[in-house]
């Protein structure tokens, strides 16, 4: 498993991933244990070739030049996490969808909670957008990365001051 590190508006993401395809897309706090010696200038310029198209696309993205990744991952997860993941991809740039909603597409609105810990679990942030799922009442719910960056992703992908549902 390769690792690369990139240098973000709203912070320092870590990338792991192989030739199977991306694994993890993961934010790095500065107060993590070691983090500000493992990310250097040096390691944020260094970036194996099994990353590159992913960082390319992400560089891309955090520029306002792409709205869709094409990339292959490989996230780990049960085969319902990545029934989750998969529906999170199909919610458009600058769109939203609720816990609720989501647990309809998946065919049963009892789902709800087990959904929602999915989206939670999601090891590839950004590329499959979890941080477009929101309350049904509009609010801003947990985020792995933090609520500042969610509601930051929100407004970059949809800078109108009501998002639309997908």
């Amino acid at each position: 498993m390769k690792t690369a590190f990139l240098n973000t508006p709203i912070g320092i993401l870590e990338l792991k991933g192989d030739a199977n395809g991306l694994a993890s897309l993961l934010f790095k706090d500065s107060d993590e244990t070691n983090i500000s010696e493992k990310v250097s200038t040096e390691l944020l310029e260094t970036v194996p070739a099994e990353l590159q198209e992913t960082v390319s696309q992400l560089q891309e993205y955090f520029e306002g030049k792409r709205k869709e990744f094409n990339l292959k991952l490989s996230p780990t997860g049960t085969d319902f996490q990545r029934k989750v993941w998969r529906q999170l991809q199909k919610i458009p740039f600058g769109k939203t969808t609720s816990y609720q909603q989501m647990a309809n597409q998946l065919g049963d609105q009892k789902v709800i909670r087990a959904a929602a810990s999915a989206n939670g679990k999601n090891p590839i942030s950004i590329i499959i957008p979890c941080h477009r799922v929101i309350g049904s009442d509009g609010s801003l719910t947990g985020y792995a990365g933090g609520l500042h960056r969610k509601k930051w992703l929100l407004e970059f992908e949809s800078p109108s001051p009501q998002q639309s549902l997908f």
